[in-house]
């Protein structure tokens, strides 16, 4: 008689933390986790896949004699810095090193902005049906990463809306779940906006 009723106890407990757990929104923090995870990891393999273009751009550019060095030297040092940086969807959760990796990724955006409004200047560049095609590549490359980003502030917003929200967020500080970085307004600017280059200046 008493297994049966620690059963019968055992059975409500579960039944009644389950059915708490799951209003108290620790069901849904789950499934956002899990989802801007997914999101972020989205995010790495667009910069992946625009970082793998690089070398055959270079060596494409490095083809035109008279092609500027320092353009080039800027590229290949922002992506090496760019590619120093890796975040994992866990350490997603660290500010200063989401920071830190789009700081760099800002910076290898603008120095290929720069290199391809330079490359404008170059006649056989602009003839050459390879460097057409990388140029093809590269801007549907740049297409995708700001898909995959908005959807990962998307993500991170869901999270974070429900991390502040009452009640869900008594359940969040009773399982540490802190809100998430994402990307900012401004660091979407640096990435994505093509620098100012001005060829009468000296």
């Amino acid at each position: 008689m008493h297994t049966f009723i620690r059963s019968l106890l055992s059975w409500a407990l579960c039944l009644f933390f389950t059915v708490t757990l799951s209003g108290c929104g620790y069901n849904e923090f789950q499934s956002l986790d899990e989802k801007s995870k997914s999101a972020w990891s989205e995010v790495l393999n667009q910069y992946q896949r625009r970082a793998d273009l690089i070398p055959n751009i270079v060596a494409t550019v490095k083809g035109e004699a008279n092609f500027e060095q320092e353009t080039l030297t800027r590229v290949i040092e922002a992506r090496s810095k760019a590619t120093s940086i890796q975040l994992t969807p866990e350490m997603v959760n660290d500010p200063e090193a989401m920071q830190r990796f789009q700081e760099a990724q800002g910076q290898m955006g603008s120095a290929l902005a720069r290199l391809m409004v330079v490359a404008e200047q170059y006649p056989n560049l602009k003839a050459n049906q390879g460097f057409s095609d990388l140029r093809v590549q590269l801007e549907g490359t740049e297409n995708r990463i700001a898909v995959a980003r908005n959807r990962f502030i998307d993500s991170v917003q869901a999270y974070n809306v429900l991390a502040r929200s009452f009640p869900t967020n008594l359940t969040a500080m009773v399982f540490g779940y802190q809100t998430k970085p994402g990307f900012l307004v401004r660091d979407e600017a640096i990435i994505t906006a093509p620098p100012k280059v001005d060829f009468n200046k000296p």
